[in-house]
């Protein structure tokens, strides 16, 4: 197809491909003539993965172009790739000075870890990010324990292990496979803290309307 036809199959205006061609995100086409490319489905594929990173994962060029690098990685194990994907959806910790409030955060992130045997790599930023929210949350009175934390890693553990890795196509082409991590962590992250908040307001509206 021509970049005309990939643009009206994709959504993605003529500008913005020419764009992502430019930067290497998106392979070129098959050169037809000194004007003219052919594209197929790796590109329409690829174009996909750019607008889930970009519009629902809101990752700037530099994290997508980290992410588009391992999905070209055939090297590079499925794990691994989807691995790279995780880490570029983390907020990132803001800098800070290293206190015994965060020391003590991060022990508490790594006794949590061990307690459900978790593969986690030392540098996965959730642990970082995790050990944050705790001393956040001890700055603002609250004195959060392992055991105010298990429920939560408990009901992570099960909704991850019965349904939300089983959406991941890990035998389809790489690109969509990467594509599914995104919407999944990303969308269905949010349908799962709107589903909370509701069953929030159900629980007050029983223990003090009733």
């Amino acid at each position: 197809m021509r970049i005309s036809q990939l643009s009206a199959e994709s959504g993605v205006p003529i500008p913005t491909i020419k764009y992502y061609l430019r930067e290497g995100l998106l392979p070129q086409g098959e050169q037809t003539s000194a004007t003219r490319a052919e594209y197929g489905q790796t590109h329409l594929r690829r174009l996909r993965l750019i607008r889930a990173l970009l519009e629902v994962g809101r990752l700037p060029v530099a994290a997508i172009r980290k992410v588009i690098d391992a999905v070209d990685d055939e090297t590079l194990g499925v794990h691994k790739m989807l691995g790279t994907a995780h880490y570029a959806l983390s907020p990132g910790v803001e800098p800070h000075e290293e206190t015994p409030d965060w020391q003590e955060a991060r022990e508490m992130v790594d006794q949590l870890i061990a307690a459900y045997d978790w593969q986690i790599e030392p540098n996965a930023p959730a642990r970082e990010e995790l050990a944050q929210t705790i001393v956040a949350l001890r700055r603002l009175g609250s004195e959060p324990t392992l055991a105010d934390l298990t429920p939560y890693a408990t009901a992570a553990q099960t909704l991850v292990q019965t349904h939300e890795i089983h959406q991941i196509p890990f035998d389809a082409p790489r690109e969509t496979t990467v594509e599914a991590l995104i919407i999944g962590t990303v969308m269905y992250g949010r349908v799962l803290d709107t589903i909370r908040r509701l069953a929030h307001e159900s629980e007050s509206a029983r223990i003090l309307t009733t």
